[in-house]
């Protein structure tokens, strides 16, 4: 039997499994937006901290981060650095914002910050913002996803097909089950994920090169240069310290963030279950470290190849490995993308439904869960449409879309911890620093140092936001209270 067709059986039957799974996953929610959107508020520590490590680590991790590594070296190593500084200010913030999202029934980050800095033209912002951040996001995801169906399956399974396919079941399992079949499905592909980047990280430096130590003798012997950080650029020359450090500073600051992540702080049981999920997150990290080592085992064996994202697909069917493997490395692989592009996909829907639509005009609750299940499809056709064209880089795509939501973070700060912050201040920061940040993508040969243009955002939102607030009238002091020291919340059991 050809090799393809025993892969595209094991895939299938990952799907079936995964499909199940989202499914049954609902069961027992209520049938209200508070159920299909937050969980009903139930998830323990083991969803909690399977949905955050799947949901930060996904296609651009299991395919972009081994492409970065075997092209531009050192330069990976940006994402390794990130996450554990992302998460960080999270265990201050998430019990505060799920303190917060319980009082007062919020379910979506521009909920929680119109709550603070009551304003309709906030929300349509916010969701405008986070719109244009997500749709990237799961472009990538779905790219990723294609490109891997697509190498192991010789051509047989195209990528827009690959990509169809899987996204087909995510659609299915969001549509029925929502947040309750995102965090159970991810406990599931995070656990397979990590035990098939280990195998392949372990295996494949012995298999090419006799082990992990002599690898890297070799790469330091014949590339030196993709061992010295910062590393390298995607054009081969020496990526500076600007480019790299804010980099780093721009991801970390935009990590808890992203509409998909912070949302999540309203399902949680309660706030010891958020805390400890920061405390062990960095424990997730160690999943890039094979990721890495994967990518630096094709530097001196592949000598060229046209998209780095491919190297390890190519690796998977240059070393010959058994069929069942290169099989079980596919569904690794689709795990990393799906488990983050079913967060993706419901969260795009959900906000645009409850920050963009909602505050505009009157719903009931059963047409908010419609109209959400229509945009979970639209969405997910609009990035279909670009994840099936040429794009760039995966990370590249990811580190782009960074710029966009981390001009969120000074708003949430500020509503949380500013007694003085109006929403004025809030809108003008907002806008401000998205217009910087957008000019200076579409124009990069401004940016002074390479620094990354999110940061550069950030350095105009920030003075918008102090200034006129400053220059505002102050908000009711009881107001401001029920957020910057809301009342401790009761843990359920």
């Amino acid at each position: 039997m050809d090799q393809w067709i025993v892969v595209s059986t094991i895939v299938a039957a990952y799907l079936g499994l995964t499909l199940w799974i989202g499914l049954r996953a609902g069961r027992g929610t209520s049938p209200t937006v508070d159920g299909y959107v937050a969980g009903d508020r139930n998830f323990g520590l083991l969803v909690m901290y399977f949905i955050t490590g799947a949901t930060v680590f996904s296609a651009f991790a299991f395919l972009g981060g081994p492409g970065w590594a075997y092209s531009r070296g050192a330069a990976a190593f940006y994402i390794l650095s990130y996450g554990v500084l992302g998460i960080a200010p999270w265990y201050v913030i998430g019990p505060k914002v799920a303190r917060v999202g319980r009082r007062f029934g919020y379910v979506t980050q521009a909920q929680f910050l119109v709550g603070r800095f009551p304003s309709k033209s906030l929300s349509m912002l916010i969701a405008l913002v986070s719109v244009t951040a997500l749709i990237p996001y799961i472009t990538l995801q779905m790219r990723g996803a294609g490109i891997v169906i697509e190498a192991v399956t010789e051509g047989y399974v195209p990528l827009w097909a690959g990509a169809a396919i899987a996204y087909g079941i995510v659609l299915v399992y969001v549509l029925v089950s929502g947040v309750t079949a995102v965090g159970w499905t991810n406990t599931f592909q995070g656990m397979f994920m990590v035990i098939i980047a280990w195998v392949l990280g372990i295996y494949l430096p012995y298999s090419l090169y006799g082990g992990i130590g002599p690898m890297f003798t070799q790469i330091l012997a014949e590339r030196p240069e993709l061992l010295e950080l910062p590393g390298l650029t995607a054009a081969g020359t020496s990526w500076n310290w600007g480019g790299y450090t804010s980099a780093i500073l721009i991801s970390a600051i935009g990590l808890t963030m992203w509409p998909h992540l912070f949302m999540k702080a309203f399902t949680a049981r309660d706030e010891r279950i958020i805390r400890r999920t920061v405390v062990l997150f960095p424990t997730f990290q160690l999943f890039l470290v094979p990721v890495f080592l994967i990518g630096f085992a094709g530097v001196l064996y592949v000598e060229a190849l046209a998209q780095p994202d491919f190297i390890l697909p190519h690796l998977i069917l240059t070393v010959q490995l058994p069929v069942i493997v290169v099989g079980l490395f596919c569904a690794g692989a689709l795990s990393a993308s799906m488990s983050t592009g079913d967060a993706l996909l419901h969260a795009t829907a959900s906000v645009v439904v409850e920050d963009g639509v909602r505050p505009f005009v009157e719903m009931s609750e059963h047409t908010q869960r419609l109209l959400i299940r229509v945009l979970i499809v639209l969405a997910g056709g609009v990035s279909y449409y670009f994840a099936v064209t040429e794009g760039v880089s995966l990370v590249v795509l990811l580190l782009t879309s960074y710029g966009v939501i981390a001009q969120l973070a000074p708003p949430v700060v500020a509503a949380l911890f500013w007694k003085r912050a109006t929403t004025a201040g809030a809108l003008s920061g907002l806008v401000s620093g998205a217009v910087v940040t957008l000019f200076f993508f579409f124009n990069a040969e401004l940016r002074p140092f390479e620094v990354h243009e999110g940061l550069l955002g950030l350095l105009a939102h920030l003075p918008v936001l102090v200034l006129v607030s400053l220059l505002t009238p102050a908000q009711a002091e009881a107001h401001v209270d029920e957020f910057v020291d809301p009342p401790p919340s009761r843990s359920r059991r």
